[in-house]
């Protein structure tokens, strides 16, 4: 098994911790609230509790969703994260304002304007196998900024990812051009809005997992998603699952948990 940088470092100090019971320099009190620490370190700053034993427990540290928080707010959670965990970092859904505001205090920082996330990528133990890609098609353009947030996920989780814009059903040929890279793909993520029908065409192309992205890009009957929404959960094609509306960064992580499985 390959361990993230984060699990890497918090098994060494827990082994070390392990032989100094072993030497008899620790009590079985301390093996037990370590092994808690570890697994359930919490932080609190009254306007967040920040959750450290997640990087341990899942591989990658606690993920910070941006809106509705402030500057300062978004700066103190991302740099302790930052400075407490050793693997990748994201901040989704964030502003130019906001990144900007936290840059000056984490210069390792960066940011996706199509994505829409800051982002930390440090973690030198990540191997991206090209042999097991993840592939993201997009009905159209206007999709292209949840579909950045899928890839730009599915990467920093460590996985090699591939991409296929603009080939939606309304001109399906341009999806034919694509069959070598959907064949191929381990798990496939296709983001639509309007009527959402590319999730049920690739499904129907490939044995491989389809995660269905709705967008809420659409004109009025659409509402905001919820018509793609209803066509992808109602797909005749086996083997599509569906995630929230707009929800890029879910397909990414649920993308990668399948193609490490």
């Amino acid at each position: 098994m390959i361990y993230s940088a984060g699990e890497v470092k918090a098994m060494e100090k827990f082994l070390e911790l392990l032989r100094r019971y072993k030497a008899g320099e620790v009590t079985e009190e301390k093996i037990l609230g370590a092994v808690k620490n570890f697994s359930l370190a919490t932080e609190s700053f009254g306007f967040a509790t920040i959750d450290h034993g997640r990087e341990l427990r899942q591989g990658f540290p606690e993920v910070v969703y941006a809106p509705g928080k402030t500057k300062e707010q978004l700066k103190i959670i991302f740099k302790n994260l930052y400075e407490r965990s050793a693997g990748n970092l994201i901040a989704s859904r964030a502003t130019r304002e906001q990144f900007e505001f936290l840059a000056k205090e984490i210069p390792a920082a960066i940011y996706d304007e199509t994505a829409r996330m800051i982002y930390v990528d440090r973690d030198e133990t990540l191997t991206r196998d090209e042999n097991k890609k993840i592939l993201i098609v997009t009905a159209g353009t206007s999709d292209v900024p949840v579909a950045e947030e899928a890839r730009l996920t599915a990467y920093l989780w460590g996985n090699a990812v591939g991409t296929c814009y603009d080939c939606g059903v309304a001109g399906i040929h341009r999806l034919f051009a694509h069959m070598d890279e959907i064949t191929s793909a381990s798990v496939i993520i296709v983001v639509a809005g309007m009527e959402g029908a590319l999730a049920s065409v690739v499904g129907g192309l490939t044995n491989r997992p389809v995660i269905a992205v709705p967008t809420s890009v659409g004109y009025g009957a659409s509402f905001n998603g919820l018509a793609a929404l209803l066509a992808m959960l109602n797909s005749c094609a086996a083997g599509v699952g569906v995630v929230n509306i707009d929800n890029g960064f879910g397909a990414g992580v649920l993308a990668s948990k399948i193609n490490k499985s």
